[in-house]
């Protein structure tokens, strides 16, 4: 059995006859959607995954934050911007 990052899961049958209930009963948990017993996506609810792709974009930025950190500065007035 593969590992799943969540406590719930659905067939992919399951979903296609009522992915309403499915969502419902997720209560804004993620829930692996399953084909043939194995992990074929994840169903994840809005909220959780603007907040991922908003960690991802952060986790971006401090990477190139630290990339430039050594980088020479310039300096700028406020009144030059």
């Amino acid at each position: 059995m593969e590992l799943l990052y969540t406590n719930a899961s659905v067939s992919i049958s399951e979903l296609k006859k009522n992915p309403t209930a499915v969502i419902e009963e997720a209560d804004g948990f993620p829930v692996a959607v399953l084909n043939h017993n194995k992990p074929a996506a994840y169903l994840v609810p809005v909220a959780a995954f603007e907040a991922m792709m908003e960690k991802l974009d952060d986790i971006e930025l401090a990477k190139l934050v630290k990339e430039r950190a050594h980088e020479p500065t310039v300096k700028v007035k406020l009144s030059e911007l």
